[in-house]
């Protein structure tokens, strides 16, 4: 899942930045509101953590600049501003969240997942597709009760994917959620990653959960395939 940080405090930025891509999530990261518009106008993101009180243009009038644009992206404030009449602003702005400084980073963590969930339409952190699971607050995945162990781009694939269930997802989309800006990798990237996964999801399992769509993309399902490509 791929997550917008906005927070000019450069030392909080680049730890939260750092833990959040440790959770396994793609984040693209900002020091000021001006740059955060030009990244969500520019890329699709599955939620948007922002200060309040940021250079060139402030948490509150970048999230009414991002309704009026139409962009969705869920948000959650993190922010000193504890005032009642602030969360009570932020919250009518159309933000999800408000959180206040300091936090638990725990708990920052918790409502991240809850945001990323509301993104995608998904109400628990256990994630399943016939007898596979993955539990997004311990990071664990198992399937028929065995537990697999992979790495943390291919746990964000593969979340992205059971966020996405039994959806066809194209090779750009998996790419825009999967990676950030900063990637300068090879076009075949998504294609890798899911032949990755496959050998360690499918491999050994009659019923494979990861199928190929002919000319689209992927798609994630633990319906019955209705013939064409696994």
């Amino acid at each position: 899942m791929r997550l917008l940080f906005a927070e000019d405090e450069e030392d909080l930025n680049r730890i939260l930045t750092a833990k959040l891509k440790e959770e396994g999530y793609s984040v693209d990261s900002c020091l000021n509101g001006r740059d955060a518009l030009d990244c969500l106008e520019a890329a699709p993101y599955d939620g948007a953590v922002l200060d309040v009180m940021m250079p060139s243009l402030d948490g509150f009038a970048l999230l009414k600049r991002m309704r009026e644009k139409g962009i969705r992206t869920p948000v959650l404030f993190l922010t000193a501003r504890d005032s009642t009449e602030d969360k009570v602003r932020g919250l009518d702005l159309g933000a999800a969240d408000y959180m206040v400084k300091p936090f638990s980073l725990a708990e920052l963590m918790a409502r991240v997942r809850a945001l990323t969930r509301q993104s995608a339409g998904v109400s628990s952190s256990t994630l399943t597709a016939a007898d596979l699971t993955l539990d997004t607050a311990s990071h664990r995945v198992t399937r028929a009760g065995k537990l697999i162990d992979l790495s943390a781009k291919e746990y964000a694939l593969l979340s992205y994917m059971l966020h996405h269930k039994n959806s066809v997802l194209t090779r750009q989309q998996i790419e825009d959620h999967i990676w950030n800006f900063d990637y300068e990798g090879g076009t075949n990237v998504v294609d890798v990653y899911i032949s990755y996964l496959r050998k360690k999801i499918d491999d050994g399992h009659p019923a494979r959960l990861i199928r190929t769509v002919r000319g689209i993309g992927y798609r994630l399902s633990d319906e019955a395939p209705e013939g064409g490509s696994p």
